[in-house]
């Protein structure tokens, strides 16, 4: 009893920090953008969720992130079990990586406006018209500027806490590339914030980085054998 009053607490001044960031940012974002100051606005994005993960009493543990060329573009690929999990990511991030979002996400006042300005990439459905130019467009940005992506290849949450059916946009992002992709652990957010609840947990979570996974030997005609290799590696830190 005591906790969940104490979550819920943790909860409220979690809203209201973030809705004072969110004015905060908008002056930060006019002068990103005015400047053309991309790698800036990821900063104060991180920063943010760094203060959100503080004020839930979140500790996030990562491993294998410093064995990562951080010259090198990847195309990292994590398990989702929770909403939590993309901005949790960032904050282990030790790069301004873009992510690959669900296009209600760009809509947040503010800081949806500054993923925009920043080169993350909205996608409603994968595979067919708009998705297919959405990731040709996040094809160019990593060509073009070297940009890392994250990508939850599964497309949506779990609802129950299990890998669910990988999609292929991201593979042939990474294959379009031929950056290496990374396969990401993320264990614990499940139990924070599992899918259709709201109230967020204190708790812990951990991150496992994998080894990176060459593409350049593999093509469309051998992309399953590519996800299951992703999927194996994903689940050997689960």
């Amino acid at each position: 009893m005591l906790r969940s009053v104490t979550d819920r607490l943790r909860n409220v001044l979690f809203v209201v920090v973030y809705i004072v960031l969110l004015v905060i940012g908008l002056p930060v974002l006019l002068v990103c953008a005015i400047f053309g100051l991309r790698e800036a606005f990821i900063a104060y994005g991180q920063w943010m969720m760094r203060v959100g993960r503080d004020i839930l009493g979140i500790k996030v543990e990562a491993s294998g992130i410093d064995k990562l060329d951080r010259r090198t573009p990847y195309i990292f690929m994590s398990n989702h079990l929770s909403f939590l999990d993309g901005p949790l990511l960032t904050t282990v991030l030790d790069r301004p990586a873009r992510f690959i979002v669900k296009r209600f996400v760009v809509r947040i006042p503010v800081l949806g406006w500054g993923m925009r300005l920043v080169g993350y990439v909205p996608v409603d459905k994968e595979g067919v018209g708009e998705g297919k130019a959405r990731i040709a467009r996040a094809v160019s940005l990593v060509k073009e500027r070297g940009y890392s992506f994250l990508v939850f290849p599964e497309g949506t949450r779990s609802f129950d806490g299990r890998i669910q059916p990988f999609r292929r946009g991201g593979f042939f992002l990474a294959l379009d590339t031929g950056a290496p992709i990374v396969p990401v652990s993320i264990k614990g957010s499940y139990e924070l914030m599992p899918r259709r609840k709201w109230l967020i947990r204190k708790g812990n979570v951990h991150v496992t980085f994998h080894e990176p996974i060459p593409v350049m030997s593999w093509a469309p005609e051998t992309m399953t054998e590519l996800m299951e290799k992703v999927r194996a590696a994903i689940a050997s830190a689960l």
